[in-house]
């Protein structure tokens, strides 16, 4: 289902996977579609909702929300007086989430008067006031999978090299490139191709859903430190596994070389 901004009749919501959402998400409308996973949300260790209807939604054009059926929220929803607007969903009812002793602030919207019928009964909660989701019995970081989105790591023998301040960091002929739907291809090598006396760690991580928890390096060189340029997977997730004790350069922050082309 797609819908346009303002009041719009709506069809019932294909299953997910029928078709991939257009880029219309980024201009003030929206897409959702039914999905099929179970879907539980935990705040404190307590369930506050456990869903086998979630609704994905397209709110921007990277990744879809949960939008959860009313009845399967098992805490409370205290409303707390605010409203806010969207041109395409309409107001969203704010509420407070309680449960088991603990109250996670502002962290859940309702839609009774939505111009869109599918989304007055729905709740959506704030994923980082959650402390806890779960697609069926695993745990999902950072936000909800996107079922259009794939990662292929593919080994290569193509020349990559870094440097940072015209200083060569890692030189090697064995990189890993990750290839992520939407996003340019990155390259991990091993840690015996990077001059690791120059690596800082860092306290710094970062989560994804389709690679796991992510630890992170600075780079020092001649006394400057480039702080989290280098990152690493130690233990990602199974469908990047081949990642597993890498690392990878922020291109967009140091100069990568690949086949003596700057990327």
């Amino acid at each position: 289902m797609t819908t346009t901004t303002g009041p719009t009749s709506t069809t019932s919501l294909p299953a997910a996977g029928s078709a991939k959402p257009s880029a219309a998400a980024d201009r003030g409308r929206v897409h959702a579609e039914q999905g099929h996973k179970r879907v539980r949300a935990l705040l404190g260790g307590h369930l506050v909702v456990d869903t086998i209807r979630p609704v994905l939604v397209w709110e921007g054009p990277h990744y879809p929300v949960y939008y959860v059926p009313g009845e399967d929220v098992r805490a409370v929803l205290e409303p707390n007086g605010k409203i806010v607007r969207s041109p395409s969903r309409g107001n969203a009812v704010r509420h407070d989430v309680v449960v088991g002793g603990h109250r996670a602030q502002d962290a859940a919207g309702t839609y009774p008067d939505s111009p869109v019928p599918e989304f007055r009964g729905l709740v959506r909660l704030d994923w980082d006031a959650m402390g806890t989701w779960l697609e069926e019995d695993e745990i999902v970081y950072g936000h909800a999978r996107n079922p259009y989105h794939r990662i292929d790591v593919l080994a290569s023998s193509r020349h990559v090299t870094v440097q940072i301040d015209g200083v060569t960091v890692a030189d090697s002929v064995r990189p890993v490139v990750l290839f992520e739907t939407g996003l340019r291809p990155r390259y991990y090598l091993p840690l015996t191709d990077v001059r690791t006396d120059l690596l800082v760690g860092s306290d710094s991580a970062t989560h994804c859903p389709y690679k796991g928890t992510a630890g992170y390096y600075s780079v020092n060189v001649d006394g400057k430190v480039h702080g989290d340029v280098v990152w690493t997977y130690r233990t990602p997730l199974p469908e990047s596994i081949r990642i597993a004790g890498l690392v990878c350069f922020y291109d967009e922050k140091v100069d990568v070389y690949v086949d003596g082309v700057h990327t």
